[in-house]
């Protein structure tokens, strides 16, 4: 049976306008299903990056015997649409309607900026497994918010080493105009001493990058940077090849992974990425987790998946610490700071500001034996690497 049929989607209208009323408590008899409400943008060229989200969750819910701690869930997915006010109307619904337990998903930030106060206020643990802007790492962190991702500018400040490491003295950045472009920049910028010669930003409606491309190839740089995730990527990738600047070297984060790689294929062989994950790592729970990602889904798995994957083992874990009791806020919050589970990515915990501390990867795209597409493991660049803002953190103590 497929994985969506496991699944109970809600399909009824979203409340409209008019009075919100107070929230209610969520059930929390231990008999009651856990209801978790999964976010993920699934309309537009953005959708394969919320599939993959909400996959790698299906797949974890099927691995668990659709159980969280013992308990039977009840997952609500909910389609953000790439549009902020659209989230925050169905995340409402999920809260005040449905009574979620756990908000878990987003793809991009200003969704989850979007989100973020609804969720929080209202008491309910907001698990993000892709978005981590650096507006909730530091001042704005919160004891309601974790996230099984990275902070957006700390996962960017992987490609500024490598720069840095390859000896490259004057880049070109490009990236999208909103958080997530802005935090990639500054990530890059925190480890590259060289020169930056131009700082290109693109709307996130952006389709024909001829003219930054013309801006490039008259600059001469020795590499680029970007961060184009999705729909974006596919373009770039595919103009940035059929300009023949392929001897500049191609330095990305969420521009080349196995949610555009299909779309891209050859064009992006070679090109290099930063990651906190790659599917080639060989520890036996990731392999099984790829190879049942392909089984059940026909595609290979990107850090989308990945991340979500591992938000299901971690609030299994926290569910089963707590013996399946969620009315105890503060025990359950202590449960999920412990991160008593084995991340498929390896090493992982959380810093005092409940960002993930861990490895980050330079990966470059590979064809595998089958012919499929994806990024593999070059080398580690950073290890056990701690969020920059955790010191900005003023986190209410657990009590």
């Amino acid at each position: 049976m497929g994985a969506d049929r496991e699944f109970r989607v809600h399909r009824r209208a979203l409340l409209a306008g008019g009075a919100v009323l107070p929230l209610a408590a969520p059930a929390i008899a231990q008999g009651a299903p856990i209801k978790v409400g999964v976010v993920a943008v699934l309309t537009g060229p953005q959708a394969a990056l919320g599939t993959q989200l909400r996959d790698g969750w299906a797949l974890g819910m099927r691995h668990l015997n659709n159980q969280l701690g013992g308990r039977a869930v009840e997952t609500i997915v909910i389609d953000d649409e790439l549009r902020p006010e659209v989230a925050v109307t169905k995340v409402r619904a999920a809260l005040e309607r449905d009574r979620v337990d756990f908000v878990v998903g987003v793809v991009f930030s200003n969704i989850l900026q979007a989100i973020m106060r609804p969720v929080t206020e209202a008491n309910t643990f907001l698990i993000s497994t892709n978005a981590g802007p650096s507006t909730f790492a530091g001042r704005g962190c919160n004891p309601y918010f974790f996230t099984t991702s990275y902070n957006n500018d700390q996962v960017h400040s992987v490609m500024g080493q490598a720069a840095q490491d390859e000896g490259y003295r004057r880049v070109v950045l490009l990236t999208p105009n909103y958080q997530a472009g802005r935090d990639a920049f500054a990530g890059f910028k925190s480890r590259f001493q060289g020169q930056v010669l131009d700082e290109i930003f693109v709307p996130l409606t952006h389709t024909d990058f001829s003219a930054e491309l013309a801006r490039i190839a008259s600059l001469r740089p020795d590499a680029i940077f970007t961060f184009m995730p999705g729909g974006l990527g596919v373009n770039l990738v595919r103009q940035y090849r059929q300009a023949g600047l392929a001897n500049i070297p191609f330095l990305s984060t969420f521009t080349v992974d196995e949610a555009t790689l299909p779309a891209q294929g050859e064009a992006a062989l070679g090109f290099f990425a930063g990651a906190n994950w790659a599917p080639n790592m060989p520890a036996e729970n990731n392999q099984r987790f790829v190879r049942d990602m392909e089984a059940q889904f026909n595609y290979v798995p990107a850090t989308y998946a990945m991340q979500s994957y591992d938000a299901a083992m971690l609030l299994n874990a926290a569910v089963r610490r707590v013996g399946g009791n969620l009315a105890d806020k503060n025990a359950l919050r202590a449960a999920i700071a412990a991160a008593d589970f084995q991340s498929l990515r390896g090493a992982f915990r959380f810093g005092a500001n409940q960002y993930p501390v861990q490895d980050f990867w330079l990966c470059r795209v590979a064809r595998r034996p089958d012919g499929r597409f994806q990024t593999e493991t070059v080398r580690r660049v950073l290890e056990a690497s701690v969020d920059p803002w955790v010191g900005e953190c003023r986190m209410p103590p657990r009590v």
